[in-house]
């Protein structure tokens, strides 16, 4: 059973009583990601998660480690464009031991100005890392493309210059402003009791501040075309993609099955076209990114060079064609059956429950059942999939990324189009 409740503070409880399991994984969750950062703190988000494990003030890093290894627990976090995530997977007995360590690290960081210094060392070889990894590399530069005029287009990360500004007080001055009761969710799910953990949970982040700075958003605007970077390497990394819909939109179930008949799949148009027909590239697929006011859906490919125009060719002609003609009803079927498995299959451990519990409270404010999810997939018509595409799939929008080996013509804005249909009227 799922329970929600907002504490006095403000801060907002979700819960799934599994008693089923014998684990337990607990998750807070902050409302703010990379996108809320101001370009001189470019990837300070992501640098407090990295120091939030640096030690608090009563444990250091070691102490930290070891009380979570002690248990057998699992213990990660990771930093998006919206919000961030802290949380811990342990046997239900040990949910209380998770509960403290968590609400240290959230509530008592030490951010020493030693563990920033080195700290920063790491950071900026993670930076590194993303130019040595051209499959990374090719979706970094086609969102920074994409929406080049806004906070959603910068990289998680930072960059080498903002990353090596951070202090010891800056960082504390973020985290003050930043890690506040109505920014924050906690999520839980496993072998526990609601009620007995929400009294857990409001002593333990009682010390939580109840007031914190808003953050009012422009929508971002798409700034089509192209870029291409010279990189001495084998293969062609390619990046294409057109607008979508925003999280909560009305249509989102039909642009999930889209995206699944797209590339979303063994048996998509992009991976049976252009790899198993064609023998063009190993790796073909499409991807869907929802943000609370924007989307994307994009298409990667690595291919050789000599390749890159007749990939791009072919992935648009997909999706022209998916603009212009119905889905055939066996097509359409077996990607309902595909998503509808993918949704089912994803929630089979407590730690995925969790995470879905989370999104759900910060996406909706509130619980969307299987069943639910179950019937608004089913009930995506052909009919809905055409007038999506119709609508997303539109000349003018299209941007594209290239990470390859220099090659002797670069692609072309005027190639990105896909010509014909109602769409392009």
């Amino acid at each position: 059973m799922v329970k929600t409740e907002t504490l006095p503070s403000g801060l907002r409880l979700v819960t799934e009583s599994l008693p089923h399991v014998r684990s337990a994984a607990i998750g807070v969750w902050l409302t703010r990601g990379s996108r809320h950062e101001s370009d001189e703190e470019s990837g300070i988000a992501h640098f407090v998660e990295h120091m939030l494990f640096k030690g608090t003030h009563r444990r250091t890093a070691r102490d930290l480690a070891q009380a979570i290894d002690s248990v057998g627990g699992q213990m990660d976090a990771f930093t998006a464009k919206e919000y961030a995530g802290y949380y811990i997977k342990v046997l239900d007995e040990h949910l209380p031991i998770a509960l403290d360590l968590l609400s240290d690290m959230l509530l008592y960081p030490a951010l020493a100005a030693d563990d920033v210094e080195r700290e920063q060392g790491v950071v900026l070889e993670e930076i590194k890392m993303v130019e040595d990894a051209p499959d990374d590399l090719v979706h970094e530069e086609f969102v920074q493309k994409f929406w080049s005029r806004h906070a959603l287009g910068r990289p998680i990360l930072g960059t080498a210059d903002t990353v090596s500004s951070f202090s010891s007080d800056r960082l504390r001055n973020y985290f003050q402003r930043t890690y506040v009761a109505p920014n924050l969710v906690v999520a839980a799910a496993g072998h526990l009791e609601h009620d007995r953990f929400r009294d857990a949970v409001a002593e333990a982040f009682a010390p939580l501040s109840a007031t914190g700075r808003v953050s009012a958003d422009a929508p971002p605007a798409v700034s089509p075309g192209v870029v291409e970077r010279v990189k001495d390497i084998e293969q062609s990394h390619i990046c294409l993609g057109t607008t979508a819909y925003p999280q909560g939109h009305d249509d989102r179930h039909a642009v999930f099955v889209l995206n699944t008949i797209l590339g979303g799949s063994m048996s998509s148009r992009l991976f049976q076209h252009i790899r198993e027909d064609r023998g063009l590239a190993y790796s073909v697929f499409s991807n869907l990114s929802t943000y609370t006011d924007a989307g994307m859906i994009s298409i990667y490919a690595g291919c050789a060079a000599d390749k890159v125009d007749d990939v791009v060719t072919l992935s648009l002609r997909e999706l022209a064609d998916l603009r212009d003609r119905d889905v055939p009803e066996e097509e359409l079927r077996r990607a309902k059956d595909h998503l509808k498995g993918s949704v089912m299959l994803g929630l089979e451990n407590t730690s995925s429950r969790m995470s879905h519990l989370a999104r759900q409270e910060m996406v909706f404010g509130r619980h969307i059942t299987l069943d639910e999810m179950l019937a608004q997939i089913e009930g995506v018509t052909a009919v809905a999939v055409k007038r999506v595409a119709r609508d997303l799939f539109r000349d003018g929008g299209m941007v594209a990324s290239v990470v390859g080996p220099k090659r002797s013509k670069s692609l072309a804005p005027d190639q990105l189009w896909l010509g014909g249909g109602e769409a392009s009227a």
